[in-house]
């Protein structure tokens, strides 16, 4: 069974950075690609950055291009997302998604390109 767990979340002033971390349990990791997806109370959850399996491939969201980096360490099953420059609009609950359907695939941009998530992690920007 396939597990993904993140964490790093919290509260940080505007301008600040946060890192959140993606930890995957079990199978060929290595091979999906991931992503990063955002969501905040009312609204539909929104794509933030994608990842191709071998990590040498990302895209991003306009709303954060320049101020989000999507990483991937596959030696330890780890997805990451550095975040600088947060704003209030930041503000969200952040989920990692995996798409285990296609091995050594490319960048993936809608929800229903995967088939795994996490339980998300709380990120709260204050002005």
């Amino acid at each position: 069974q396939v597990q993904l767990v993140e964490s790093g979340g919290g509260l940080v002033l505007a301008g600040g950075s946060l890192r959140l971390s993606c930890a995957a349990s079990g199978r060929t990791f290595s091979s999906w690609p991931m992503a990063w997806f955002r969501q905040t109370p009312g609204k539909e959850r929104e794509f933030v950055s994608a990842i191709n399996w071998s990590g040498d491939t990302t895209v991003y969201a306009d709303s954060v291009k320049g101020r989000f980096t999507c990483s991937r360490e596959n030696a330890k099953n780890t997805l990451y997302l550095q975040m600088n420059s947060l704003r209030p609009e930041d503000t969200a609950v952040y989920y990692c998604a995996a798409r285990s359907i296609t091995r050594y695939g490319g960048t993936y941009s809608a929800i229903s390109d995967y088939n795994y998530w996490g339980q998300g992690t709380q990120v709260t920007v204050s002005s």
